[in-house]
């Protein structure tokens, strides 16, 4: 890791994390004041690559990047504050929490590039090397980074205060295999040994291990502080159902499946209170219960009921029991007369006729020739007709004796049902001008194979 030669004292001091709401929100570059009529007024267009735009956490500020160069805007007048410039492509940015640093992950070159915005003159790059680079992601005290090598084979904690590097091994590649409480204190992994899976939970300051258990899982999909830092939930992945609470320490709260034999768990999200758990399923299509079971337990049999009304697709628990208190259906038909739905609509000006300008009328284009003419009013011939009219029309270049050799020819073979092949190659000579020529009368006709002659 590579910084200024000054010293990063100003890096040591506590910044807290403000909230609060910008002047500015961006939807596609929407700029909307926040008055009493709440109208949205639009910005010019600003150019922007591949989708990298985002607000600072205090919402001061708006971040984007093109190709390599990093542009961070006042959120309020869309003045550009600061414009940073990397060594190549930026492929990924995040604000730090406190809003006083952006990185810039650099995925190809295996790079993270650090800027302040509180002392532009101060920049940090931090280069993997070999071991290259796949993910990267702040620490919640906004002065550590945490980057994730190539085939995730460690975790590599750089601290921007002290420059010291911490490794973490056997992080495991899945939906979510990382996440920070809310206060920031601890870190819980999802990792990856001997072929099962494994959570070990650290502690932020120092980075050391605090407890390290295994979870009853055939591979492990995600974990999930709630709120309040005392429960973390670990689910299983969609092949089957199965979520797990555990405690701080390790233990084993509870555990919760609703069903068998099908797709499992889709998402997990916490209440704020950290009351209630949300599961969302891909039951969408499964209609059953298991027979004497209570919500919460594992089916033990394969003695199926189906059930008579919709399945649901999203259960809630409670923090006491960690049973199923209540559960809402998502049905793709809504049939309950009293549900009120809006749908937008765009309205467009009428049209006036009078203000467009039409072209003429065919008649009034101009007269066409005699023999254009017959060609467009012969269009609607099949193939043996048309080959029939063009090698009549053909022959008349020829000579005398060679007219009427054809001719008798093409009379001898308008008596019998033509051949296939003999119908392909009309089908085939009729559309050739039609396709290249559409509409060009005579000039089609000059285009035919055999013309140059």
């Amino acid at each position: 890791m590579h910084a200024s030669a000054r010293s990063p004292d100003w890096l040591r001091r506590s910044s807290s994390v403000t909230s609060g709401r910008g002047g500015a929100v961006a939807a596609g570059w929407v700029s909307r004041s926040w008055g009493p009529a709440a109208a949205m007024n639009f910005s010019e267009a600003f150019k922007l690559s591949s989708l990298l735009c985002k607000f600072s956490p205090d919402g001061k500020y708006l971040a984007s990047c093109v190709q390599y160069r990093l542009v961070v805007r006042d959120a309020n007048t869309l003045q550009i504050c600061q414009l940073y410039t990397c060594l190549d492509q930026i492929q990924h940015i995040e604000w730090s929490a406190d809003s006083l640093f952006i990185l810039c992950a650099l995925y190809k070159r295996g790079l993270v590039q650090v800027w302040s915005l509180e002392q532009p003159e101060w920049h940090c790059k931090i280069d993997e090397g070999s071991a290259g680079l796949v993910a990267s992601c702040w620490s919640p005290d906004g002065r550590h980074i945490l980057n994730t090598t190539e085939f995730h084979l460690r975790i590599t904690v750089w601290s921007l205060c002290t420059k010291s590097v911490s490794y973490i091994k056997y992080p495991k590649a899945c939906q979510q295999g990382i996440t920070f409480t809310r206060d920031g204190r601890y870190l819980a992994l999802a990792e990856r040994r001997d072929c099962k899976d494994y959570v070990s939970i650290l502690v932020c300051s120092d980075w050391q291990l605090l407890r390290h258990f295994d979870t009853d899982t055939q591979d492990l999909a995600g974990i999930e502080w709630a709120p309040n830092g005392c429960v973390l939930a670990a689910w299983d992945s969609c092949l089957e159902y199965k979520i797990l609470l555990y405690s701080l320490d390790g233990r084993l709260l509870s555990a919760f499946c609703a069903y068998e034999w099908s797709l499992g768990i889709k998402s997990v999200a916490w209440s704020p209170s950290s009351q209630f758990l949300a599961v969302g399923s891909y039951d969408g299509k499964v209609g059953g219960r298991p027979r004497g079971e209570a919500h919460g337990q594992c089916p033990s049999g394969s003695d199926h009921v189906a059930s008579t009304r919709p399945p649901p697709q999203v259960r809630i628990l409670n923090h006491v029991t960690w049973k199923m208190i209540t559960e809402f259906g998502h049905p793709a038909t809504i049939n309950n007369p009293k549900i009120v739905v809006y749908k937008e609509a765009e309205k467009s000006p009428p049209l006036v006729l009078g203000r467009l300008a039409f072209p003429p009328p065919r008649a009034a284009a101009g007269p066409l020739s005699s023999t254009e003419s017959e060609w467009r009013q012969r269009s609607h011939w099949d193939g043996h007709q048309a080959l029939q009219w063009y090698l009549a029309r053909r022959s008349s270049r020829n000579t005398a004796s060679q007219g009427r050799a054809r001719g008798q020819a093409l009379c001898a073979a308008a008596s019998f049902p033509p051949s296939p092949v003999f119908h392909a190659e009309a089908c085939r000579r009729q559309s050739q001008p039609q396709d290249r020529h559409r509409g060009a009368g005579l000039q089609s006709r000059q285009l035919l194979p055999g013309d140059e002659e």
